[in-house]
C-alpha cells in the first residue's frame, strides 16, 4: 500500500463522518426518517449478499458487498449516538476487548492446540463474563435468538443440545431417525391434516439438520448450492425452449426434461 494512501483506520473515520453528516439536520431526508426497524431489512439484504458474493468466489464485489455491510454497523451505531445510548467506539472497544479476553491461548497464557478446544474455552470464558455481570442463569437454548433464519436457527439448537450430551451416538441412527421421519411425513399426508403435515415435514427437516452436522456439512451452504444449482439448470432450460421459440408455458413436461438433463450432462451444477 502506497504511503499516500489512507489507513483503514482513517477510511473507516470517513465513513463514520459520511454517516454523521448524512443523518444531520441539513442532511439527507432519507437517511435522516430512517429507524432502528426501518433499517433492518436492509442489514438482512446486505448479509446475504455478502454471501452470494462468497459463493461465487465474486472477491471484486465481496469487497464492495463488504464496504455495504459495515455501512450497516456505522449506521445503527450512529441512530445509537443520537439517541444517547453508545458510540461505534463503544462498539469497537467492546469487540476489540471481547476477542482478547477470549483467546487467551493467543494474548495470555492460556492453552488451546485444536478448534475444538479454542470452542470450548470459548463458551467458558463466556459463561464467566454473564456470571460476572450478574446475568440469570438462562437454559441452555435461551440465548439462540428466535428471529435468525430457522434453517441456522435448528443448527445451533441441535448443536447446543448435543454439546451437553444430548445426542445420537452415531450417524447410522440418525440415519434411522430421517427414515422414521419421513414415514410419519407419509402417514400425515395419508390423513390428509395439513397442520399435521406441518409438524411432520418440521421434525423431517430437523433431523436432517442432525444428520448434516454428523457429516460435518453445513446445510445452510448446501441448500444454497442446490439452490444455484437449480438456477443454473433451470435457466438453460428456459433458453433452451426459447431456441426453439417456445415458453414454458407453451412446452410440456418431457420437453423441460429432455433440457433439463442434457444441463445436467453439460455439467450445469
Amino acid at each position: 500500500m502506497s504511503t499516500s494512501e489512507p489507513s483503514p483506520g482513517r477510511r473507516f473515520d470517513q465513513l463514520v463522518e459520511i454517516m454523521a453528516r448524512l443523518r444531520a439536520p441539513d442532511g439527507c431526508p432519507w437517511d435522516r426518517e430512517q429507524t432502528f426497524d426501518s433499517i433492518k431489512p436492509y442489514t438482512v439484504e446486505e448479509t446475504y449478499e455478502v454471501l452470494q458474493a462468497i459463493d461465487e468466489r465474486d472477491w471484486r464485489g465481496l469487497a464492495e458487498e463488504l464496504g455495504d455491510f459495515m455501512l450497516q454497523a456505522v449506521f445503527f451505531a450512529q441512530m445509537a449516538r443520537e439517541a444517547g445510548h453508545f458510540t461505534i467506539e463503544d462498539s469497537l472497544a467492546a469487540i476489540n476487548e471481547k476477542l482478547i479476553r477470549r483467546h487467551p491461548h493467543i494474548f495470555a497464557d492460556g492453552k488451546a492446540d485444536t478448534a475444538d478446544a479454542v470452542k470450548v474455552r470459548w463458551d467458558e470464558i463466556k459463561e464467566q463474563e454473564k456470571k460476572a455481570r450478574g446475568e440469570a442463569k438462562k437454559g441452555l437454548l435461551d440465548g439462540i435468538p428466535r428471529a435468525m433464519p430457522a434453517l441456522v436457527e435448528a443448527q445451533q439448537i441441535s448443536s447446543k443440545a448435543a454439546g451437553s450430551g444430548f445426542d445420537w451416538e452415531n450417524i447410522h441412527q440418525v440415519a434411522d431417525k430421517v427414515r422414521e421421519e419421513l414415514g410419519e411425513l407419509e402417514q400425515a399426508r395419508a390423513g390428509a391434516e395439513q397442520d399435521e403435515m406441518e409438524a411432520e415435514l418440521g421434525d423431517l427437516l430437523f433431523t436432517i439438520v442432525n444428520l448434516a452436522r454428523f457429516l460435518k456439512v453445513d446445510p445452510e451452504q448446501a441448500l444454497r448450492r442446490t439452490n444455484a444449482k437449480f438456477r443454473k439448470r433451470f435457466s438453460h432450460v428456459e433458453q433452451g425452449l426459447a431456441a426453439r421459440g417456445k415458453t414454458l408455458s407453451e412446452s410440456n413436461i418431457e420437453e423441460m426434461e429432455e433440457l433439463w438433463q442434457q444441463a445436467k450432462t453439460l455439467g450445469s451444477n
